[in-house]
């Protein structure tokens, strides 16, 4: 059996399954009538998200049809599915999960915090999906130069003057951060945190502009984060970003002093300079 042969055999379970752990009086239905099998029939899912009652028979045997996003919706309303099952429904249809309405807010847990604070005397970062930084550690404040909240990490990638003054390094990631954005950015078109940075950024960084129209898309990948700091000098990280399981529109970006480069010396001098308590 072929790749969307077994993926119709599973929204076949999928919807069958959850068809069954629903009550007519869990969904304002009358229980008419003795039933055969637990849970809805699928008139009545198809009463409830508005569409035909072959039209969904057909979906739930997991037949070759064509599904609209809007009808999924529906669907997945009527069988009173959580925004993951929602987003699973979305895959086993053959479409594109959508852009997940999850927002964790500004609020950072305990848990998140001590693993920040862990990392040091390494750099560590949060950042949301629309890589606003969120929280950070001491050594990142000292690396980066954050002072309050954090701002935006692609914002900072193209104007911050740490940055900018390793040009050569900056110049051969600069493509690769931007294809990396567009890629979260396509996961939620039309999101208004998305077109807000871009646009700010497009009117501040010609380079950045350039490169956006390019329309290059590529996964955010392990990379080398170069920045030149006023006190400690030349630093190399590999950056390696991390998306919390439980909070999937949050990602954490670990930084490492780069092999072959002397920035572990560097951030320790720096830890020294910056970030031991006063004597």
């Amino acid at each position: 059996m072929d790749t969307a042969g077994r993926r119709r055999d599973h929204l076949r379970e999928f919807l069958r399954d959850r068809r069954s752990r629903l009550t007519p009086d869990q969904v304002g239905l009358p229980a008419a009538g003795r039933r055969r099998t637990p849970g809805l029939r699928r008139e009545e899912v198809a009463v409830l998200a508005g569409v035909g009652v072959s039209w969904y028979t057909w979906l739930e045997q997991g037949r070759d049809i064509t599904v609209s996003t809007d009808v999924l919706d529906a669907v997945a309303a009527a069988l009173r599915l959580t925004a993951p099952e929602r987003a699973h429904l979305y895959v086993l249809a053959g479409l594109n999960p959508p852009c997940a309405a999850t927002d964790s807010g500004t609020g950072i847990s305990a848990e998140t915090r001590n693993l920040l604070d862990a990392w040091n005397p390494r750099p560590a970062v949060l950042r949301d999906r629309y890589w606003n930084v969120l929280a950070y550690n001491d050594t990142a404040r000292a690396v980066f130069g954050y002072d309050g909240p954090g701002g935006n990490c692609l914002v900072t990638y193209f104007t911050s003057p740490r940055y900018l003054a390793m040009p050569q390094t900056w110049a051969e990631a600069a493509p690769a951060v931007v294809a990396a954005y567009r890629a979260d950015s396509a996961l939620c078109p039309g999101d208004p945190g998305f077109d807000s940075v871009i646009t700010e950024l497009a009117s501040r960084s010609p380079e950045f502009a350039r490169l956006w129209s390019r329309h290059d898309v590529g996964p955010a990948q392990q990379a080398v984060n170069a920045l030149a700091h006023p006190e400690a000098g030349a630093l190399h990280f590999d950056a390696t970003t991390l998306i919390l399981a439980d909070q999937s529109d949050r990602h954490l970006v670990l930084y490492n002093p780069r092999a072959g480069t002397d920035t572990a010396a560097r951030l320790d001098q720096l830890h020294r300079l910056r970030l031991a308590p006063p004597a």
